[in-house]
């Protein structure tokens, strides 16, 4: 008998379209809810381009992300078909080798895919590439945490690639793979929050300069020949493909929310406080 009968593959399949689809509306709308509803007047002087994005731009953002969603599913599923087929190096019990050694995996998984990611993204940017296939993620100029998952079909399956890449070369525990692929759709969401959050020389630490912030990645939308990181700054660095002014665009903005901070903060003193929020303008 085949290890999955076709009643059985229908359902893992399906567990892992509303398994992907559940991860990926609980941290796009989580992020989405909060600062761009809920608190969108107290936290907008965070907003690092000073306008909303219209709602088309975010409805296309949600329709390519549902594509998106379905090819990385399929994908997915190869890997668990190849995995119990014993063609991935996945392991159990979780000990086998160590609990160094799992941890240690996490960490490896993340640098491989910060390599990965830098090195196609460029690739992606050679102009008969980006024509066809990444302008695409491009038309979201002015960012929304849906834009995390916005891709053409071609890039989507690019950007899943990571997962079999890791799969059939590292020595993995299936759970060490699920807090991989968390952290990479949070880091995802974040940089494309459309808000700064680190507090302002965060850009320019010794040591907190070589982690991505949510304005590093902004400025590649806008700017797009820049800034071609994911998690790590490490790339950029390296191959001088920062922008120019990203340390100082990423104060400017810190400056401005921090003001901002600072100004209710005196406000809240007064006797009787009326707080007043700018109105963001739409774009």
């Amino acid at each position: 008998m085949h290890w999955l009968s076709p009643y059985t593959q229908s359902f893992s399949s399906l567990q892992v379209l509303l398994s992907m689809g559940f991860k990926y509306l609980l941290f796009t709308g989580s992020f989405y809810l909060f600062f761009y509803v809920w608190k969108h007047k107290k936290y907008w002087s965070a907003k690092i381009q000073q306008r909303y994005p219209e709602n088309k731009h975010i409805f296309r953002e949600v329709k390519y992300s549902f594509f998106t969603i379905l090819i990385f599913g399929a994908v997915i599923m190869f890997v668990v078909w190849a995995s119990k087929a014993g063609l991935t190096r996945i392991y159990e019990p979780i000990d086998k080798y160590g609990y160094a050694y799992y941890f240690f995996s996490i960490v490896l998984m993340i640098v491989i895919h910060d390599t990965y990611f830098y090195w196609t993204h460029r690739l992606m940017h050679w102009k008969p590439l980006f024509k066809w296939v990444h302008k695409t993620h491009h038309l979201s100029i002015n960012p929304t945490p849906f834009a995390a998952y916005s891709f053409h079909p071609i890039e989507a399956v690019v950007e899943i690639g990571i997962i079999p890449l890791i799969a059939f070369t590292i020595p993995y525990h299936k759970s060490a793979l699920t807090i991989f692929s968390l952290y990479s759709l949070l880091l995802n969401v974040a940089g494309h929050l459309g808000y700064e959050l680190f507090r302002k020389g965060f850009a320019s630490h010794w040591l907190f300069k070589w982690h991505n912030t949510s304005t590093h990645h902004n400025m590649h939308h806008r700017l797009v020949k820049c800034n071609y990181g994911l998690y790590f700054n490490f790339w950029d660095r390296i191959m001088r493909t920062n922008h120019a002014t990203y340390e100082q665009s990423f104060d400017k903005v810190a400056d401005i929310r921090d003001q901002e901070k600072a100004r209710l903060a005196e406000l809240k003193k007064l006797p009787n406080p009326k707080l007043t929020f700018a109105e963001p303008d739409q774009a």
